[in-house]
């Protein structure tokens, strides 16, 4: 290790401070800047290196590490600044993959740039590798967020669940009351766990738990009630799966999974599991700007949705955003009016989970009609309490923010692009849906041609996202 004084310690930080300034005026990145720090400061680690680059002290990356576990709701590490100056000065010091995952989630950046590649293969092991929509293997870092940390909600639980579901049907593998309980147990928690795992992940669990129920169903052997039963979870998970693709920007495979979902609510007389299938259909066609399309499919839904809080998110959730990008204004009042009546009619309005309903998204869904229709401070208003009303950093609060810095951008462009820095700072890549991928790009776009502070920023950190799904089918990790 190179003993380095105080003094020049505080010459380095100078130094430092001066090449990330020429680099940034001169359009290099991190990565860039962090290998030139190196390449001039030979006492500099790239660990360190990479967080000069950035221009942050020892201290906002400790705060950043603990809103990236407040973000996966748990607890934030005993990280110090002690502990970080030994992982960057010290050679025979380096961060265990919990922690490595944190700092290359924070810095967005992969292990071997921040000198984080000497892992041991037991360690690797530990940062994993899953089936479904894949990773890119232990070079990148593999986060599909906090996997690599054992708790109830992600490493430990999801795959507990399929095989609490897989014991069930070795024991009656024509399946029972017992699988058929456990199987909506499985839907309840893959649902109400929706936004606390990255889409490949969760949809590699839910697709394992669909095939279960489908070697089952399939034996010719299942009594009809019990069959109609595994039909309908065998739908609420197809249900899961197109919902997951969407999110994974996979639209073609979500209108699949989404077809098979309706066609399962139909089988087993399901009409809350049809309506919400045909209600997913309108958002993907919405998504693709198909908005005449997404109408008919959500008046599909509606055709037989059940009063109540499934028909207010029905004309919240699939009408009323395309009705408003239609620019049929009389008719998307009356679909927010109805999605009202509707809520404050059911006595369990406000159901949680992802095929329930909440203020959050009700908000949401409000504030783009209200944006497409033009009304940009009814849109800023009611995205912001969408926004106070999620925790931050989850996917729900980024959807709210960026609707915020959309409605912002034709006055205030500048507060519009630090707000999805924010974004794209506090949601690591792997959490960011495909419908926030799509606003950030639509956003940079509106604000290019002001020049505000922040646009030239938020244009490099938009091109340099990784898709959430490569040309070969592998996962965004980090």
């Amino acid at each position: 290790m190179i003993t380095v004084s105080r003094s020049r310690r505080a010459a380095i930080q100078t130094a430092a401070a001066a090449i990330r300034a020429s680099c940034r005026n001169g359009g290099r990145s991190i990565e860039q800047t962090a290998l030139t720090i190196c390449a001039t400061l030979p006492e500099v680690r790239s660990l360190e290196a990479w967080r000069l680059a950035l221009g942050w002290p020892r201290s906002r990356t400790i705060a950043r590490i603990g809103d990236l576990y407040r973000s996966r709701g748990l607890m934030p590490p005993g990280l110090s600044q002690s502990m970080l100056c030994r992982w960057e000065h010290q050679a025979n010091e380096w961060p265990g993959p919990e922690y490595a995952e944190a700092l290359c989630t924070v810095y967005r950046a992969q292990p071997a740039q921040l000198g984080l590649d000497r892992a041991t293969d037991r360690d690797r092991a530990r940062w994993g590798h899953t089936a479904g929509y894949s990773e890119s293997g232990p070079d990148a870092c593999v986060l599909p967020a906090p996997e690599s940390m054992v708790t109830m909600t992600t490493s430990a639980g999801l795959p507990a669940v399929r095989d609490s579901l897989h014991l069930a049907l070795l024991a009656d593998p024509v399946g029972s009351p017992t699988v058929v309980d456990l199987a909506e147990a499985a839907i309840e928690h893959y649902a109400l766990g929706y936004s606390k795992h990255p889409p490949h992940v969760l949809f590699t669990e839910v697709h394992g738990a669909r095939g279960l129920l489908s070697r089952a169903l399939t034996s010719g052997q299942t009594h009809e009630p019990i069959a109609v039963d595994l039909r309908r979870g065998i739908g609420w998970l197809s249900a899961l799966l197109g919902n997951l693709a969407f999110h994974l920007g996979d639209h073609t495979g979500a209108r699949a999974h989404l077809a098979t979902a309706a066609t399962y609510g139909d089988r087993s007389g399901d009409t809350r599991l049809t309506a919400w299938a045909w209600g997913a259909q309108a958002m993907v066609a919405r998504a693709t700007g198909q908005h005449i399309r997404a109408v008919a499919h959500a008046e599909r839904g509606l055709a037989s949705v059940p009063s109540g809080l499934p028909r207010a998110q029905l004309h919240a959730w699939a009408l009323l955003p395309s009705l408003a990008e239609l620019g049929r204004e009389q008719e998307a009042d009356a679909a927010l009016a109805t999605a009202t009546r509707e809520l404050e009619a059911d006595p369990t309005g406000w159901a949680p989970g992802r095929f329930g309903y909440d203020v959050a998204e009700h908000s949401l869904h409000e504030a783009e009609a209200q944006r497409a229709l033009g009304r940009m401070d009814r849109a800023a208003t009611t995205a912001e309490a969408s926004m106070n009303a999620c925790t931050t950093g989850t996917p729900g609060w980024a959807a709210a923010a960026l609707v915020l810095a959309q409605a912002e951008a034709p006055t205030q462009p500048a507060d519009a692009a630090q707000r999805a820095l924010d974004v794209l700072t506090r949601v690591p890549a792997v959490r960011l849906r495909s419908t926030s991928r799509s606003r950030l790009a639509q956003l940079q776009i509106t604000l290019e041609p002001t020049r505000a502070h922040g646009v030239e920023d938020l244009r490099d950190r938009v091109h340099a996202l990784p898709p959430a799904i490569d040309a070969h089918g592998v996962a965004t990790t980090a």
